[in-house]
């Protein structure tokens, strides 16, 4: 199927006036046109389902294989950022992230909290550009 639109992507507005028939959006943006009926979510490209739509299949799920993009936050500092700078502003927002009150509002917008390592962050950035930079060469997309 060809969806037209003019733009980087389409957007919610589009969606929802039925001027895009498919997109692939952040699922803390549309949560509430999904809980109103104005849209409805097909499937979440992540590993697991979605806090947020719990009832929204992944495309696993959905019988579609291959596809696993999850939704993630990260915090960056420059690279000249001593390391213990690193894991005392890892630590810290590890701690928000998981506290109560915090840990719930995430979850009402769509975000997970996870709070890993600046090591485990590393290599799971590292893995992402990896990733992409694969998809963009096999796509044959470039930038001009």
């Amino acid at each position: 199927m060809h969806v037209p639109y003019k733009g980087s992507a389409p957007s919610i507005v589009a969606l929802i006036s039925g001027d895009v028939q498919l997109s692939f959006v952040n699922p803390a943006a549309i949560g509430q046109h999904v809980k109103t009926g104005r849209l409805r979510a097909l499937a979440v490209a992540g590993a697991k389902r979605s806090e947020l739509m719990p009832d929204v299949p992944t495309m696993k799920e959905a019988g579609v294989e291959g596809v696993e993009v999850p939704l993630w936050y990260g915090l960056l500092a420059p690279a000249a950022t001593p390391r213990e700078i690193v894991h005392t502003l890892a630590a810290a927002v590890a701690k928000a992230a998981n506290s109560p009150d915090t840990r719930q509002r995430l979850l009402d917008q769509g975000a997970e909290p996870v709070g890993n390592t600046p090591e485990e962050f590393d290599r799971q950035l590292r893995e992402e550009v990896a990733r992409w930079a694969e998809v963009v060469k096999v796509s044959g997309a470039r930038s001009d």
